[in-house]
């Protein structure tokens, strides 16, 4: 049987651009994969692991979206495997996780806010998937799913470091849980940071922060990005009130005297 000639599939680029289209994929995978591996780590009572875990599928799911615009190989598959990867790594894992950790005790209140947060992080992937095309890039429409996820990971993480058990810090997870929820679906807005042009020159002081922003992380991985993640979270609603303290000053003096 006459072989294919491998000269002509490199050079043309529709063969070379089909085979490139399982690298963004493998990203996603990883990142499906360690949500899983948290879920599997939670259960066998390893919670450091199952939170670590879940901060690693960040960063797996920050590089599929880049890796295929990078490579041009973005997909309709790609965009749905991607929300269901989501929904296991973001969703699922840090709802069952943390009841696992702390709610379980609680009794209904403990799997209803597990739940909550489930399916606040359903209803997020949904209405993103649905706003792609209209919605302002620069703004996430309620608290994106990771950051929620990293909010529950981030806590269960500091804990561990402290030796402080789930079942001592149960009401504070239950809170944690319902406000991660919650804030999925709200309509406070988060900056995406989707603006920001990579290619684009910047001052010396702004890669003095970024070195320094990694020199932070990697001495305490646990109590920066918990600390980052909960100002992030609180970030929405400090601009939503800060918005709303403006409009009400133009309104008032917009507000012609009687």
């Amino acid at each position: 049987m006459q072989q294919p000639d491998k000269s002509k599939a490199l050079l043309d680029p529709n063969l070379r651009r089909r085979g490139i289209y399982l690298l963004p994929n493998l990203f996603t995978t990883a990142a499906l994969f360690a949500g899983f591996y948290s879920i599997v780590q939670a259960m066998n009572g390893r919670y450091e692991a199952a939170a670590m875990a879940i901060f690693i599928a960040m960063v797996m799911d920050g590089l599929d979206g880049r890796v295929a615009r990078m490579t041009h190989t973005q997909s309709a598959f790609g965009a749905e495997y991607d929300s269901l990867s989501d929904m296991v790594s973001f969703g699922v894992a840090p709802a069952l996780v943390v009841y696992v950790w702390a709610l379980k005790g609680m009794g209904k209140l403990g799997w209803i806010a597990a739940f909550v947060y489930c399916a606040g992080a359903a209803l997020r992937l949904a209405r993103f998937n649905t706003q792609l095309e209209v919605a302002d890039k620069r703004y996430f429409q309620g608290l994106p799913s990771p950051a929620a996820a990293a909010l529950i990971a981030g806590l269960i993480w500091v804990m561990h470091d402290y030796g402080v058990n789930g079942s001592d810090v149960r009401w504070l997870a239950w809170g944690m849980t319902l406000f991660a929820g919650l804030t999925m679906v709200s309509n406070v807005r988060y900056y995406s940071g989707k603006d920001i042009n990579l290619r684009r020159s910047v001052p010396f002081a702004v890669v003095l922060l970024i070195v320094l922003g990694f020199i932070l992380i990697s001495l305490d991985p646990a109590h920066v990005l918990f600390a980052g993640f909960v100002l992030y979270g609180l970030s929405g609603y400090a601009a939503w009130i800060w918005h709303r303290i403006r409009a009400g000053k133009k309104n008032h003096v917009s507000t012609p005297e009687n």
